[in-house]
């Protein structure tokens, strides 16, 4: 993209817009809730596949509002170190990517609209407050993002919501597992949002975008993420120890090495190199995710 005679088709605009690599930690809550549902009362395809969608809906149609709320703010800049916002670089204009948005979330509805069909008004709650926290991210009155509460917003929704939303759709309960395994998946979402902040620290302070990265400042920030990184493996084990929960639930720990090489390298790099991180962080919750639905499957569940 550095040649200014250059643009990408249309194909191409809409995939940087979407922003794939960001999907896999509206996939990953959704694989454990469904795991929980399968030892808690029988896994349902047709609400587990309409949960799945309507997750992975909600996260591209956030990327969206994102990508043209912060353009209008003025957060996102040439000097902005992330992938290429679509808006900011003029690929599309803002009321088209707002077109985009809408229609996204309105076929989150849609699954919605199935979902509460099978699994009752719950459903409309969690839909409405998602499709909200969305828009709010980044837009609205009072942006989350712009006064450092993205993080709690991240765990709620993508951990809390995510899995226990998923489990309740299939098996019409939320049993204390599905608490349990969303507090992990929560806090590396929060990870995946905190590497993102202290790479663009700078740019969102000179934009006045007091990010809880901006608060913290440099150092802070990073050992925010380290500390979000450990509680995610923290989780499982007091699961284990507090309430003798299944060991299975450990077989996340093999990731663990993993986590702590991120971890020193959101110390040890500034600027575009955390791009890496962030999407080696994704990939970690992915497969930490991956691990805790093995585990749930093999080990005995809490009613």
């Amino acid at each position: 993209m550095s040649d200014p005679r250059y643009r990408p088709g249309a194909m191409s605009i809409w995939l940087l817009a979407i922003r794939p690599r960001t999907l896999p930690a509206a996939a990953a809550p959704v694989l454990v809730g469904t795991a929980v549902a399968e030892v808690s009362g029988g896994l349902r395809w047709g609400p587990a596949l309409a949960a799945l969608a309507g997750a992975l809906l909600i996260q591209i149609g956030t990327n969206l509002a994102n990508d043209v709320f912060d353009h209008e703010r003025g957060a996102d800049t040439p000097d902005r170190l992330g992938p290429i916002r679509v808006t900011q670089a003029g690929l599309l204009a803002p009321a088209v990517v707002l077109t985009g948005m809408w229609t996204t979330f309105g076929l989150a509805a849609l699954a919605g609209l199935y979902l509460t069909w099978v699994a009752g008004w719950p459903v409309v709650v969690i839909g409405l407050a998602s499709i909200a926290a969305g828009i709010a991210y980044t837009g609205g009155p009072y942006p989350l993002a712009y006064h450092g509460l993205a993080e709690p917003f991240v765990f709620i929704f993508f951990g809390m919501v995510a899995v226990a939303g998923t489990t309740y759709v299939q098996t019409l309960s939320v049993p204390f597992l599905a608490v349990a395994a969303a507090v992990p998946m929560g806090f590396l979402a929060a990870a995946i949002l905190a590497v993102n902040n202290v790479r663009d620290l700078e740019t969102d302070r000179a934009a006045g975008k007091r990010t809880l990265a901006v608060r913290l400042g440099a150092n802070g920030a990073k050992v925010e993420y380290a500390l979000l990184v450990g509680l995610a493996y923290l989780a499982p084990v007091a699961t284990v120890w507090a309430l003798g929960a299944s060991r299975w639930l450990l077989l996340p720990l093999v990731t663990a090495p993993g986590g702590v090489v991120l971890a020193v390298r959101v110390f040890r790099l500034r600027g575009r190199p955390l791009n890496r991180v962030l999407a080696a962080t994704g990939q970690l919750e992915l497969a930490f995710a991956a691990l805790l639905a093995a585990g749930v499957l093999a080990g005995v569940p809490i009613t």
